[in-house]
């Protein structure tokens, strides 16, 4: 069992540009709360720290598209975020933002001591793209241009979101700006760069052995694998780590706190988790307590919650500034979870695909116990160490198969029998804790699976408890015995012990389904759970102590959980098909589409300079660390051609060699992934995405003219 003093507990701060979807609450913040609150269920020292990232280049671009200020934005999406957190239960201690000034002046003085005691920053003066038409220097995501590793056309300036490669702006084929469209100019300016570069070694043995400073600092052992594999291609690749530029020409956000610095802000990867120190500041200043006991003491463990995609800031980029600023606990863990998908796609605003948490709450307005009824399901589909999707039907069949099926009804079932036989009082026994000597063992798996934050496995040892209750309930059969002998010592002992089951559930389900645990409890007539309670029940549970006291009254029975697939009241499993009918309509209108329309019109003299011959395909091969890149050597008749396509998702190497083709020879050379492509091999694209060859009739020869 966790023995730490004191726990620093942090979720990715999301950005106050839109609403949060249900793969967020999944990824980041539901496994910390699980996290959080069982922790304080230990009696634990913990404070949960969260908040809106509220500046950088998405904001901006977020106001420019809606005609208003950054300032109007991040205040709507603050506020709207917070309070769908707060609905479905998410236990933050503090929801803080970046804007405040507490946090601005919490970072400049992290950046001016990393400053003043030289060494981490390097000043360096290069091009940056600028927009005349704007006026200004260009933020990343500013610019998009084509991929030079996949050749998607929509790459933005620091990442393509097609194959995942970071990118510099410089590296993009035909850049334009976002603002004006306009393709922009190399201007001179000057940033600040964290020499991350210098923090490579000790990184590295921090990660893969848990050692730092030559001495043990956590169990390396226990990291996710994919989390230390990210982390290792960073450390271990071939251009290893870089000096990464921390400041950015802006208008909106924190001042670079120098002379001479005039325009420059803090770039937001290094504002942003800085941002957790102010939170933490905030909530101390608000609660009487010392902030550096959370950050700056070794009796403190950190950990962070997050998604896959910020395991480099957490794991190499932030460790290494507070490692470079000293003093700083660095995190002991960063079980970093991967994506939740919907009904097979990613999640699509502008689709319409996928539902945000807010609208969730709204349409399901009538739906009882929705909270826990989500949290459920997205717990029982969390995407710990892979990619999972989140489907309607198994929202169904997770709700009535297990909720419903075996938590509610073991409990209702109780509840009901103890009404009926003992007027709700709990009845003596005369063998207490005899038939329960397999609880301490099921709670144990709980525990040991949220402590590992093995957050599926640990709600169906939930559902194990339960289960045990169950059949035992059914191998007792009171109600037989009861027909016979209302009087018997068998029914009152067999309720007694089920009635400890209850009371253990309305205990361990309160870090999963903190909704559900409160109502059972009230169902109970038990006072509302306090920190250090999982501790006493798990101590009385291992001693034989009883949970719920003979001669307790508890309330009357009611239903935890409403079937959706109920023959008598259909109205839940409407929301469930108002839903699935919402992304039929979506499907269909992507298949209703037109095909893309005719481009402008050209000349026979345009099309005449085009070259484009038949041509045979050698050999195939994949090309390193592109995924979706196949390297080609095609016979057109006169020479053999070296051509980069993109096309490894849909076809093998060893499949396509023979294949005859069209290439389009004159089409100027360019380098991917550092291979010169000497053409292009003509496909055709359906709605799906889906490439086909466009080629000859079979047996044409090879370097004949398309005319």
């Amino acid at each position: 069992m966790t023995t730490a003093k004191r726990y620093t507990v942090t979720s990715a701060l999301p950005y106050a540009n839109g609403a949060l979807h249900l793969g967020h609450l999944a990824g980041a913040y539901l496994p910390a709360d699980i996290y959080v609150r069982y922790l304080r269920l230990l009696g634990k020292d913990v404070v949960f720290v969260c908040g809106s990232d509220e500046h950088g280049a998405a904001i901006t671009i977020r106001a420019k598209k809606e005609g208003l200020s950054p300032r109007d934005i991040i205040d709507k999406y603050h506020e709207l975020n917070k309070a769908t957190f707060e609905k479905l239960g998410v236990s933050f201690d503090i929801y803080h933002r970046t804007s405040a000034q507490l946090h601005h002046e919490t970072a400049q003085a992290f950046f001016k001591k990393l400053y003043d005691q030289g060494g981490e920053f390097e000043e360096r003066t290069n091009g940056q793209f600028y927009d005349e038409a704007f006026d200004q220097f260009l933020a990343d995501r500013y610019i998009v241009g084509i991929c030079p590793r996949c050749g998607h056309e929509e790459a933005y300036g620091d990442q393509c979101e097609n194959c995942g490669s970071t990118l510099s702006p410089v590296e993009l084929i035909n850049p334009r700006s976002t603002l004006s469209g306009n393709t922009p100019v190399l201007k001179e300016t000057t940033h600040w760069y964290f020499k991350l570069d210098k923090h490579a070694d000790w990184l590295r043995e921090w990660v893969k052995e848990g050692q730092l400073d030559g001495q043990k600092h956590h169990e390396a052992n226990e990291w996710k694998k994919h989390v230390v594999g990210q982390c290792l291609s960073w450390l271990d690749g071939e251009d290893g780590l870089q000096p990464r530029a921390i400041t950015r020409d802006l208008d909106w956000g924190i001042p670079v706190p120098l002379e001479g610095a005039k325009g420059k802000v803090l770039y937001v990867w290094f504002d942003a988790p800085i941002g957790y120190i102010s939170a933490t500041k905030q909530w101390a200043e608000d609660h009487g307590k010392d902030w550096k006991d959370y950050w700056q003491n070794e009796a403190t463990q950190l950990v962070h919650f997050i998604g896959k995609d910020n395991i480099v800031f957490h794991c190499i980029v932030f460790p290494a500034m507070l490692k470079a600023h000293g003093d700083y606990n660095l995190p002991v863990n960063v079980p970093a979870n991967q994506f939740l998908n919907f009904e097979g796609r990613k999640f699509s605003k502008s689709k319409g695909w996928g539902i945000e948490q807010h609208e969730y709450l709204e349409e399901f307005a009538a739906f009882p116990n929705k909270e826990d009824a989500l949290r459920y399901a997205l717990i029982r589909n969390m995407p710990e160490n892979r990619d999972s999707d989140f489907k309607w039907d198994e929202f169904v069949d997770f709700h009535d198969n297990e909720l419903v099926a075996n938590i509610g009804n073991f409990i209702n079932r109780i509840l009901v029998l103890t009404n009926k036989y003992y007027e709700g009082v709990v009845p003596e026994s005369s063998k207490v804790g005899d038939d329960l000597s397999k609880l301490p063992e099921l709670i144990e798996e709980v525990t040991n699976d949220i402590e590992r934050f093995n957050f599926r496995s640990a709600i169906q040892n939930l559902n194990a408890i339960s289960s045990f209750g169950n059949l035992y309930l059914q191998e007792q059969s009171p109600w037989k015995v009861w027909k016979e002998d209302p009087d018997s010592q068998n029914v009152k002992d067999c309720l007694f012990n089920c009635l400890q089951i209850v009371t253990l559930l309305s205990v361990l389900c309160e870090p999963f389904l903190p909704f559900t645990s409160k109502k059972i409890r009230g169902l109970l007539k038990l006072g509302e759970l306090q920190n250090g309670d999982l501790e006493d029940v798990i101590e009385a549970v291992k001693n034989g102590k009883s949970l719920i006291t003979s001669g307790h009254q508890i309330g009357e029975p009611e239903l935890l959980f409403a079937k959706i697939n109920d023959r008598k009241d259909s109205s839940r499993l409407e929301l469930i098909e108002k839903q699935k009918a919402k992304l039929q309509a979506v499907l269909d209108t992507e298949k209703a589409e037109e095909r893309a329309p005719v481009k402008d019109q050209i000349t026979y003299e345009d099309f005449s300079k085009l070259d484009i011959r038949t041509g045979t395909i050698l050999t195939a091969e994949k090309v390193e660390k592109a995924d979706k890149l196949l390297k080609l050597k095609v016979d057109i008749g006169l020479e053999e051609r070296t051509v980069v396509s993109g096309i490894a998702k849909f076809y093998k190497p060893e499949d396509i060699i023979g294949k005859q083709v069209l290439l389009l020879t004159n089409l100027a050379p360019r380098k991917l992934r550092g291979i010169e492509s000497q053409g292009m091999v003509l496909m055709a694209e359906n709605e799906n995405g889906e490439l086909s060859f466009v080629s000859p009739q079979e047996g044409w020869g090879n370097g004949h003219l398309v005319s």
